[in-house]
């Protein structure tokens, strides 16, 4: 019997993938098997996958993940951008099997969240670390900041009504204005590999340094990546203006503020009505209540 955490579960069952559940431990078995490993206990605070720690055969440590089930694309794109990346600033990618939606990586340390690094912190070493992923990847075939603003919005305006409408129509009028303009931004030429969703627990200690784990793959303006951290923290968010921290994030890397914080409209009233579908709280209601505090 494996034990998934329960947010995956959850994920699971939203996209129909129940069968995915019930069939998680001979998956497991058989990648065991085949890749010459020995499987741990998975770890409890994944979300979008069965991530669990593994030895292999020469004692090496590594890890585990096995995406739920909902497109063959979606494993194809973290596994060219790990592949475009090649260690540089994010996990390296040791083999894989996109048939059955397994990575195995290399293990890294403790996250920033469980690092409890203070806010600043935690900003500058996001933004270092991002910078050393950041890099131009013509004709990868990876979808683009377009495409991604495009089908956010569609999700926003779909999710809203799907969840009760868990937060103002002035949030979601703003959200969907905010993914219009950078739909239209979109610059090839200006456009790099992108992470996707660069927050404290995807941000892993790697000896002195840091690297980034479960990348979305985009190729798209830096400033996505920033507009991530503009969704988290929230509730700090509130407490001065908010777009201080925009500023501080273009200052820092030398991109644009106003790309920054449009970017952080979208992503933040995104994953809030993400975690009301999937009964991630009080994430979701935190997110959607700065949500409506920024379009007031």
């Amino acid at each position: 019997m494996i034990e998934v955490p329960e947010v995956v579960s959850n994920k699971a069952r939203a996209v129909g993938a129940e069968h995915w559940l019930t069939e998680l431990p001979e998956l497991v078995a058989g990648l065991e098997a085949d890749w010459t490993m020995t499987v741990g206990a998975p770890y409890k605070g994944a979300t979008e996958a069965f991530v669990a720690p593994v030895t292999l055969a020469d004692g090496t440590d590594a890890v585990l993940k096995l995406f739920v089930p909902r497109s063959r694309d979606v494993v194809g794109h973290e596994i060219t951008a790990l592949r475009l990346a090649n260690g540089e600033g994010c996990v390296q990618l040791l083999r894989d099997d996109a048939s059955r939606g397994a990575l195995l990586l290399e293990r890294l340390g403790p996250s920033l969240f469980d690092l409890a690094r203070p806010i600043e912190e935690r900003h500058e070493i996001l933004c270092a670390t991002a910078i050393r992923f950041w890099r131009p990847a013509p004709g990868c075939g990876l979808p683009t900041g377009a495409g991604k603003s495009a089908w956010l919005a569609e999700y926003i305006a779909t999710m809203w009504e799907a969840t009760d409408r868990p937060c103002s129509e002035r949030a979601i009028d703003d959200a969907l204005a905010c993914a219009q303009r950078r739909r239209l931004a979109h610059n090839d030429e200006r456009a790099v590999l992108v992470h996707g969703d660069l927050h404290q627990w995807n941000t892993l200690q790697s000896g002195s340094g840091f690297k980034l784990v479960d990348p979305d793959g985009l190729i798209a303006e830096a400033e996505y990546d920033l507009g991530i951290i503009m969704r988290e923290d929230p509730i700090e968010l509130r407490e001065g203006d908010p777009r201080d921290r925009a500023h501080w994030l273009a200052a820092r890397t030398g991109l644009d503020a106003t790309a920054i914080w449009e970017w952080g409209v979208v992503e933040r009233v995104s994953t809030g009505l993400l975690c009301a579908q999937v009964d991630l709280q009080p994430l979701g209601r935190e997110m959607l209540a700065t949500a409506d505090h920024v379009a007031r």
